[in-house]
């Protein structure tokens, strides 16, 4: 059997916490994801990072993977004398088996092993995947088609890999990084045992104009130096259409106006609030009456933007 370093594909320490390992795989999954990822080989790459966040999540699992000990990847081994006993109930056999389809089986054979032995009911195995969808499917909700290699074992226990497809509906208002659970499409369950539930885990596009924040969206206003001063009301894009916004003078940049229930739906009523964070934007050329009048300006005001300055040094 060669060595996979789960840890070495996760980029993690071996003494990482749970919570290192499940953000690491969230960054990864996001980064190799066939659907989105353009990096050669990011499929089988995206393949490798599930294998080894399939074992290193599971408490038992990792400490199984742990008593391994650590090798060259890719090397040839065995498992320590006695591993098979400690962990898996001596029912493994090493010979053509990969590390991946071990600790498959390694679940599996955890969680048949009870009193007497005998056949009892196994639930099947829960999946994890990352879903990428855009803004405007979360706003609007959406269907997304999903195919995935998971291990299942044929009627004598042999461990084997299939590919599965799967069809799930995503609400309206689901936000980045939310965890959604579709029961019993997951694993099989084995001698009458319930399937497995499938989590889908939540991943947004980046959005060309806005960001989220959990169901708030913010966008930046550019706004001219005189709209900022005098006030003005302009029309601003949201993800149901284009509406109108009252700018009150002397609003400042980085100033937030609020534009209520303009965000993402939230789950049980009502929607998020949509944020236009200001930006004073200056022309970047100027006609010669336009600087006689900026000049004009100049001359004319009292405003010292930097008289905070002035202050502090006369103390």
């Amino acid at each position: 059997m060669k060595y996979k370093d789960y840890y070495g594909v996760m980029g993690v320490d071996r003494k990482a916490s749970a919570e290192e390992i499940k953000n690491a795989y969230r960054k990864l999954a996001r980064k190799y994801h066939p659907d989105v990822s353009k990096e050669p080989g990011a499929e089988e790459k995206f393949k490798e990072v599930g294998e080894a966040y399939e074992t290193l999540k599971d408490p038992d699992k990792r400490a199984a993977y742990d008593r391994l000990g650590s090798h060259q990847p890719g090397q040839d081994f065995r498992p320590p004398p006695g591993w098979e006993k400690q962990f898996g109930g001596g029912q493994f056999s090493f010979d053509d088996l990969d590390l991946g389809d071990l600790f498959s089986q390694f679940s599996r054979g955890r969680r048949r092993a009870g009193p007497g032995g005998g056949k009892i009911r196994v639930p099947g195995e829960d999946y994890e995947v990352t879903a990428h969808i855009s803004l405007e499917d979360a706003y609007r909700g959406t269907e997304v088609d999903l195919e995935l290699e998971v291990p299942e074992h044929d009627e004598q226990g042999f461990p084997h890999r299939v590919r599965r497809a799967f069809k799930a509906r995503i609400p309206k208002g689901a936000t980045d990084g939310q965890r959604l659970r579709l029961p019993g499409k997951g694993g099989k369950g084995l001698n009458g045992g319930r399937d497995g539930d499938l989590y889908l885990n939540i991943a947004l596009h980046p959005h060309r104009l806005f960001r989220a924040s959990g169901h708030d969206l913010y966008l930046d206003l550019p706004l001219a130096p005189w709209e900022a001063v005098l006030g003005t009301s302009v029309q601003v894009p949201t993800l149901a259409g284009t509406v109108s916004l009252k700018v009150p003078p002397g609003t400042h940049a980085g100033q937030r106006l609020r534009l209520a229930s303009r965000g993402l739906p939230k789950p049980h009523a009502g929607e998020g609030d949509l944020f236009a964070i200001v930006q004073i934007a200056v022309p970047t050329a100027a006609s010669g009456r336009e600087r006689a009048l900026f000049k004009e300006l100049a001359e004319a005001s009292t405003f010292n933007p930097r008289g905070h300055f002035e202050r502090e040094a006369a103390k």
